[in-house]
């Protein structure tokens, strides 16, 4: 029948050009275009490095000689067998668990104090969220200076009050000195948790607050019940931002401590700048030793990022 032989021009066209027309297509090459410079920058700034890294790993590198030829798995042997390799591993693990317990529930304690807007709620947050614009290098130079027994007040204000003898340094033992940083990290780093917490509590509806308080509900019952749920996908974003920067801690422990006394605070990104720098001068075994972080970081950051499903998913 005539109208069974009709065919739509459209249609065919579509067909032809495997499912796409050609204003779909033109369309397709122009996001491609958009998409472009976001391609370069993570191909030149991710891909290609993270190549380099992988063939560095896998050869005989030296600081200066360049490559000098395939060894795997020699690097990744000799980087296991480092005696500092669990030292640092062991201390870089104890730090990041302190520091991301104290700064989560420090960020959130901060944010439920300052969610409210008011006048003097808006100078709470300036103040805390001040240390935030300092560099972390020059946070740790700061402190440095104000923990040295010379021209530092701290030594004497905990001398004065019995807590060490006087003209002790607050960094002499590796308990302190991991102490000692962590009172920087917490100072540089609690207010920008802050403002991420109090962001994620303002997405929460205020009528949810209403209705549970309409029911009786206590205000322990709220945070456990409303506010923790809720906050969730907020809280393993900073905890992976958390995690993610604390076994990378690098700048604090080189300016504050130089990873003593005895290596005590020596972690594992210091133990990599030995490798590549100081004591091996060897880039094979520091680039090993960095992709195992590389690779522990990816393990952890996905488990972390989980939690940020729906359980109903």
């Amino acid at each position: 029948m005539a109208g069974q032989n009709t065919r739509n021009p459209a249609r065919g066209k579509r067909s032809k050009n495997h499912g796409l027309t050609d204003v779909e297509k033109a369309e397709t090459r122009r996001g491609w275009l958009y998409a472009l410079p976001d391609w370069v920058f993570i191909v030149t700034l991710l891909f290609i490095p993270c190549l380099l890294l992988v063939v560095m790993a896998c050869s005989r590198w030296g600081l200066m000689s360049g490559s000098r030829g395939f060894n795997f798995p020699d690097n990744f042997i000799k980087v296991f067998q480092h005696p500092l390799l669990d030292q640092s591993i062991v201390f870089t693990l104890e730090y990041t668990v302190i520091v991301t317990v104290i700064l989560l529930a420090l960020g959130l304690g901060l944010a439920l104090i300052v969610q409210e807007s008011s006048r003097w709620n808006s100078i709470l947050r300036t103040c805390f969220l001040l240390p935030s614009a300092t560099g972390l290098a020059s946070a740790s130079l700061l402190f440095y200076a104000m923990y040295s027994p010379q021209v530092g007040p701290v030594s004497g204000i905990l001398s004065f009050l019995g807590l060490m003898n006087p003209g002790d340094s607050v960094l002499a033992t590796g308990r302190s000195a991991m102490w000692a940083t962590i009172v920087v990290i917490v100072w540089r780093f609690s207010g920008y948790y802050m403002l991420l917490m109090m962001i994620g509590l303002q997405a929460i509806p205020g009528d949810l607050y209403e209705a549970a308080r309409m029911d009786g509900a206590s205000p322990l019952r709220i945070f456990t019940s409303i506010t923790l749920p809720l906050m969730r996908p907020t809280i393993i974003m900073c905890l992976v931002y958390c995690v993610t920067g604390s076994i990378l801690a690098f700048d604090q422990f080189f300016i504050i401590t130089r990873g003593g006394p005895n290596n005590s605070t020596l972690t594992v990104v210091q133990l990599i700048y030995s490798f590549a720098f100081e004591s091996k001068k060897d880039l094979g075994m520091a680039a090993a030793l960095s992709l195992c972080v590389l690779m522990a970081l990816i393990v952890l950051n996905s488990i972390q990022l989980r939690g940020m499903r729906d359980d109903n998913d």
